[in-house]
């Protein structure tokens, strides 16, 4: 056996085939055992299994092994519904149960809490008040939105699916289990049209072809649906023959559905990242049109909107809920994308300022405000941690919330941000996170800083998958005399 070397304290090296019993999981799904206190990473397994594996990097405190067999299965697996789940990158758990991943997602948040934030979660009587996670009816089937790539195999034929994880190699997939339904309907139909019309898809190496990705936007609630071609150019052969075989396809398999927009993303550059900043209609209106509750939000390509619309009424119910409103409030919604939070919130409230780094975003809020007929909210373009302060400037140190909602990325949020929200005073502060590394760093910040964190509940907004999101309400001390 082909020996590498051997770091110093690490209990293996590079090649060495072991039997592991995995004792526990990381934070992205893998499974972790454990030689001689030293941590082993083995991707597909999960707690309970023993497997054999090999080692593949070994560092000084920690190493990665792929997964060759598994010896005795975990009572948590299952098989997985997707024939390529291990080798796409969009799933890490459909081989672990439902049950077993919202049991996980929990203790993840609580665990972070409790080592990075220096919450005492789970720990008496004085302890954070953790609620039970928001798990879905039914994993699957419940994104309202897929990117997928397209390319060539090996043959020479046209493909479209998703990256092999850490890799841009395409694994075919039309028909992935947690998209949905009538995305397989609309794949074909465009892949039909390239073969028919011999359009090239795009070559990231060379940076030559056209199509880059396609990109499906579906409204649950009213049934629209959008079909964005991302090219690497200005316009595609046979527009008229594309919207017309898009047009006529018959989606009565998937529901109720009918294709209100087609467009053209312009993405020429040579780049990773999927969508370009301009975008050009082939029929229809440049957007759709979706609910979550009573609030009606109008979706462009460009528009960050929650994949999981179900789920996205449970979190936003649950935020709203933390937040206490009486009607008699001022509300700062800091990360406010196109205004989702941020409606929600002024049906019952008196006052609501959003804010948000994405000018697109910023005018597509200010566009559900006008179309709800909501008028007590103001949104302001550009980041958080810039406007913010700013305005706290501007107000010679009088700027005030009643209520602060925070929903950053996954960073979390920079720290003049939290500088200034500590000084703007709010009694509440509700922390919306995708992270819960960064939401228990950044509560430990409020926490240090005359706040008390008093409820946590998670939502597992991305079933099959690691992310889960959280939502946490903290109060302001009172201040001692």
């Amino acid at each position: 056996m082909a020996k590498g070397k051997k770091p110093e304290n690490a209990a293996c090296q590079k090649n060495d085939i072991l039997t592991l019993e995995i004792v526990d999981m990381g934070n992205q799904g893998e499974g972790v055992a454990r030689i001689e206190g030293y941590t082993l990473f083995v991707k597909d397994a999960i707690t309970g299994d023993v497997v054999r594996g090999k080692v593949m990097k070994a560092r000084k405190h920690f190493g990665y092994v792929k997964l060759l067999e598994i010896l005795t299965p975990s009572p948590y697996r299952v098989e997985p519904a997707c024939p390529v789940a291990r080798q796409c990158g969009g799933c890490q758990l459909q081989h672990c149960s439902y049950e077993k991943q919202l049991e996980w997602k929990e203790e993840k948040i609580a665990n972070c809490l409790r080592r990075i934030g220096g919450q005492s979660v789970f720990a008496g009587s004085d302890s954070v008040v953790m609620e039970a996670i928001m798990g879905m009816e039914q994993p699957s089937h419940y994104r309202n939105k897929a990117q997928f790539p397209v390319g060539m195999n090996q043959e020479g034929k046209l493909v479209a699916g998703f990256y092999a994880g850490r890799t841009h190699r395409i694994v075919e997939n039309r028909d992935c289990m947690i998209q949905h339904p009538c995305n397989q309907i609309l794949i074909d139909a465009v892949l039909e049209y390239m073969e028919e019309y011999r359009v090239p898809s795009y070559d990231e190496v060379a940076h030559q072809g056209l199509v880059r990705h396609i990109l499906i936007r579906v409204g649950v609630h009213t049934g629209e649906v959008m079909l964005c071609l991302v090219i690497n150019g200005k316009r595609i052969p046979h527009e008229k023959e594309l919207v017309d075989k898009i047009l006529s396809l018959d989606f009565s398999t998937s529901g109720a559905l009918r294709v209100t927009s087609i467009c053209l993303n312009h993405n020429t550059e040579r780049t990773n990242a999927i969508l370009g900043q301009k975008v050009s209609v082939l029929s229809g209106r440049g957007y759709i049109e979706d609910c979550i509750g009573d609030i009606t939000y109008r979706i462009s390509p460009l528009s960050f909107y929650q994949v999981n619309p179900k789920q996205t009424k449970k979190l936003y119910d649950t935020a709203l809920e933390y937040a206490g409103l009486t009607g008699n409030e001022v509300v700062w919604d800091l990360y406010c994308g196109i205004g989702t939070i941020s409606l929600f919130l002024a049906q019952r409230a008196k006052r609501v300022c959003g804010v948000e780094i994405v000018p697109r975003a910023v005018e597509d809020a200010i566009e559900n405000a006008r179309l709800n007929g909501i008028g007590n909210v103001e949104f302001f373009a550009g980041a958080a941690e810039d406007v913010v302060p700013a305005k706290y400037e501007e107000s010679g140190g009088t700027l005030r919330a009643d209520v602060v909602v925070l929903d950053p990325p996954r960073k979390g949020c920079d720290a003049a941000l939290l500088e200034t929200v500590v000084r703007m005073e709010p009694e509440r502060i509700v922390y919306v996170s995708c992270d819960p590394a960064t939401l228990a760093r950044d509560v430990k910040y409020l926490c240090d800083r005359g706040y008390e964190l008093k409820r946590v509940r998670g939502c597992d907004m991305f079933g099959m998958g690691y992310h889960v999101e959280t939502v946490c309400l903290l109060h302001r001390r009172e201040k001692r005399i």
